[in-house]
């Protein structure tokens, strides 16, 4: 494989000396204006192109959101909205409490797995019709998985659920990366996750008032659910692949006052004025490879995968977020319905509010535009560069807020609490876990914006692994230590691990970034042919 380095792909990386990183994406007209927001240099860098997606209106950009939210909602939604039905798949199947578990797991391993496969192909074919594929997958097998007979045939299409929706991880972003400027990632991403951890959190609310119909039903919905995003990717969703770095050199902003403030451009250009088909003159399914770019290969994305191990600011802090901290929501949900067997399964999934209220309290209150904010803020005071360690600063009380509630909801099951005490601490974790999520992954881009797509790839893979392994060890942990035990270990590995690592990369990940040098690739959209 030959990988083409940004430089001489006409795209100049992030530079890693020092505590700067200089983002230059433009060609040689662009980086003379060198285009600011508030004083801070933009990235992208903008165009007067009108079928440019950063230059699309508010409304359809939030509408493009939305549909991506919905289906990172999803994503996470299918692997928890049948663990109130537990005790019926086990008297259908004829399994045990181990094996109900692995069914949570098995579709965590094709969301694992899945970006591996699609991430290459949509920076090949495009954003939508990735998107498109994989709502078709996950449609037809939650309706394979609403009539499977038995559990082999139910475990295989809650592998292919997952497999399915996948692309809403990577692909996902990556049109939140073509859509919006970087100085609006924090408060996009924010939103991206709160997708991810609601659909993780309202699944089993859901899941339990379904069961009132019949297991069924929960996959049935499933169905409708993606039902309603496949009509919604075909009618509102148009390619965002886009390529940025030539038609940045054919169709620059235009600034008529001779300032380079964003806010002051000029309007759009006719787009006829460049023939290159894109964006939305492309065809209503686009079966070719986008024009415009210089393509990977569809194998790229697993060797870039191994190769993010060598940028150990993105390992180390990935690795950490999901193994020290993230998997053990799994450990909480799936338990939950030990914890409070008493109760029905509408009452458990009732149960998961304290969660959902969390999750909702944390980014509306302090995660994606407050980190915008302190960045801005640090970015100013820095002579108007960002680092990207900047977006760091949140995850210390994130991870205390979480580690705070994973004891108390131990300690409060064994001593038999009233249920509010367990609400508090669900409150507390979520919100912790919220907040650190944002982080880590807005941290993550920032640190190699140009190679967006395989940081994200790297970080999929990794977060859905550590949730495919964890249902495999906490019922038996639990069993053996108890959940005062189970949950205090818990929530002493999530600070007392993580903040550690946490605040070293904070400290280092400048040098550590300088040290390690910039990728040999960059996405697709920074490429020139």
């Amino acid at each position: 494989m030959t990988e083409k380095s940004g430089e001489s792909a006409g795209v100049t990386p992030p530079a890693t000396s020092g505590l700067v990183e200089k983002e230059a994406i433009e060609t040689a007209e662009v980086s003379e204006l060198g285009i600011t927001k508030h004083g801070v240099k933009v990235h992208p860098q903008p165009t007067s192109d009108p079928l440019d997606p950063l230059n699309w209106s508010a409304w359809r950009k939030n509408g493009i959101l939305a549909i991506v939210m919905w289906n990172y909602f999803l994503f996470t939604f299918i692997t928890t909205t049948t663990v109130p039905s537990f005790p019926e798949i086990q008297e259908l199947y004829g399994i045990s409490v181990a094996q109900v578990n692995w069914t949570v797991a098995i579709p965590a391993l094709g969301l694992a797995i899945g970006p591996l496969f699609w991430s290459s192909l949509a920076d090949i074919y495009g954003r939508r019709l990735i998107f498109i594929i994989g709502t078709v997958i996950a449609l037809a097998s939650s309706a394979g998985a609403g009539g499977a007979k038995n559990y082999g045939g139910y475990m295989a299409a809650r592998f292919f659920q997952g497999f399915g929706v996948s692309p809403a991880a990577t692909v996902g972003l990556a049109i939140i990366n073509d859509l919006f400027f970087e100085s609006e990632r924090g408060q996009k991403v924010g939103l991206w996750v709160l997708a991810l951890d609601m659909g993780l959190l309202v699944g089993p609310l859901i899941g339990g008032f379904m069961d009132l119909v019949s297991q069924f039903w929960i996959n049935w919905l499933t169905t409708i659910f993606f039902g309603v995003l496949l009509v919604a990717e075909l009618a509102f969703l148009p390619e965002t692949l886009y390529p940025r770095t030539r038609m940045l050199s054919h169709m620059p902003a235009d600034f008529p006052s001779g300032s380079t403030d964003i806010e002051k451009r000029g309007p759009t250009k006719d787009a006829s004025a460049e023939d290159l088909k894109r964006t939305k003159t492309l065809p209503f399914v686009n079966v070719k490879p986008v024009p415009g770019l210089r393509h990977p290969k569809p194998w790229d994305t697993l060797v870039r995968f191994l190769l993010t191990f060598k940028y150990p600011a993105v390992a180390v802090t990935v690795f950490i977020y999901c193994f020290a901290w993230y998997w053990w929501i799994l450990s909480v949900i799936t338990l939950i319905p030990v914890a409070y067997i008493q109760y029905t399964p509408q009452i458990q999934g009732l149960l998961f509010l304290g969660l959902i209220l969390g999750t909702l309290v944390s980014e509306i209150a302090c995660s994606g535009r407050l980190s915008d904010i302190i960045v801005l803020r640090l970015a100013k005071k820095n002579d108007g560069i960002r680092v990207a360690e900047m977006r760091l600063w949140l995850a210390y009380p994130a991870a205390l807020l979480s580690a705070i509630g994973l004891i108390i909801w131990g300690v409060s099951v064994d001593k038999g609490y009233h249920w509010i005490v367990g609400q508090i601490a669900f409150f507390l974790f979520a919100a912790g876990l919220q907040m650190g999520n944002t982080v880590i992954c807005s941290y993550i881009v920032d640190c190699y914006p140009l190679q967006s797509m395989s940081v994200i790839t790297f970080y999929s893979v990794l977060i859905n692994g550590s949730a495919f392994i964890n249902p495999f060890f906490i019922s038996p942990w639990q069993t053996a230590s108890g959940f005062t035990w189970t949950f205090a270990a818990q929530g002493i590995i999530t600070f007392f691990a993580s903040v550690p690592v946490i605040a070293c990369v904070h400290k280092f990940g400048p040098s550590i970034r300088a040290k390690s040098g910039s990728p040999s690739w960059v996405n697709p959209e920074f490429d020139n042919l």
